[in-house]
């Protein structure tokens, strides 16, 4: 069942954050994750929120999911996108 990984993400520094977002793809796709959103025009609709760049990643299972979070790979670019920005991610089952 697909898992996917929906994040909002404030971005303060976007240097740095440049560099997060052209690292990450390769290794998405190393763990069969996909993007289905990435930072395209966000409404909300019944929060009162202010969601910012919303990024919505879908991988095969949730196994898949965290074998990349929790990845050797992935470790330095969650450092790296910490430092960018401030976020809010979620891990989300599929059905």
């Amino acid at each position: 069942m697909a898992a996917y990984i929906i994040a909002n993400v404030q971005v303060t520094d976007p240097a740095v954050y440049e560099e997060y977002r052209r690292q990450v793809p390769a290794i998405i796709a190393a763990y069969g994750g996909r993007f289905l959103a990435r930072g395209g025009q966000v409404e909300d609709l019944e929060s009162g929120a202010n969601p910012q760049r919303v990024v919505v990643l879908e991988f095969p299972d949730m196994a898949r999911l965290k074998a990349f979070y929790h990845s050797p790979e992935y470790q330095p670019l969650i450092a790296l996108r910490q430092r960018a920005s401030r976020a809010t991610l979620f891990a989300v089952g599929g059905v």
